[in-house]
């Protein structure tokens, strides 16, 4: 993907349903803002009118679409999100966490629909341009672990079947070892406050920040 001039950082929190990343996301957000930093927060699919509606779409239990449907409404929530608000935070110089970005549907529509990975990655080309992130965080968790802290009522891609989970995991593992030098992959077993010492130590690192007194 081509390479961005901003003064911004875009950080992603990544993994599977029930890894515990929404939840990192907001502790980061509080950990970075008492450090006088100008936080954005955003999550995929969603974030902006048009995504939000695309959102609905796509984890509605009642609608059956195709494949390819479902791979290109989230390519097209991504570019909605990118133009209307990361390339404007980022030019801006804010630091931006995103719950979520192309790597979820490389995992889910990739490996889990078993969608050609080539015309995968080809798609977010499309959808993000240069904005790739300059960090990731893959919360990394036991499928069976994360399969019982689904809620009461699944969305239709909660609903999916365990063979299409095990493909997902699969998929996030292999994004980790392809690309080590943005994805971190952290041990969501662990308490919420212990693997949120891990994200301060990643976001510190990245950001420079110095020790707290």
């Amino acid at each position: 993907m081509p390479s961005r001039k901003t003064n911004g950082l875009l950080i992603t929190f990544e993994g599977i349903d029930g890894c515990g990343k929404s939840t990192q996301l907001k502790m980061a957000a509080r950990y970075l803002r008492s450090r006088g930093l100008d936080i954005a927060t955003l999550r995929e699919p969603g974030s902006t009118r048009i995504s939000e509606r695309i959102r609905r779409m796509l984890l509605d239990p009642r609608l059956d679409m195709s494949d390819i449907t479902e791979l290109l409404l989230y390519e097209a929530a991504r570019s909605e999100l990118v133009d209307k608000e990361i390339a404007p935070l980022l030019a801006a110089g804010r630091i931006v966490l995103c719950d979520r970005y192309y790597d979820s549907t490389t995992a889910y529509q990739g490996y889990g629909r078993r969608l050609d990975l080539t015309m995968v990655r080809r798609l977010h080309e499309v959808a993000v341009g240069a904005y790739t992130p300059d960090l990731t965080l893959l919360f990394d968790l036991p499928l069976k672990t994360a399969l019982t802290r689904r809620g009461k009522n699944p969305d239709r891609l909660e609903s999916q079947s365990l063979a299409f989970f095990r493909r997902v995991a699969r998929g996030f593992r292999e994004i980790a070892r392809n690309e080590p030098r943005r994805v971190t992959v952290l041990d969501a077993r662990k308490s919420t406050a212990r693997v949120f010492v891990a994200v301060q130590r990643e976001l510190d690192r990245k950001l420079k920040l110095p020790p707290l007194p």
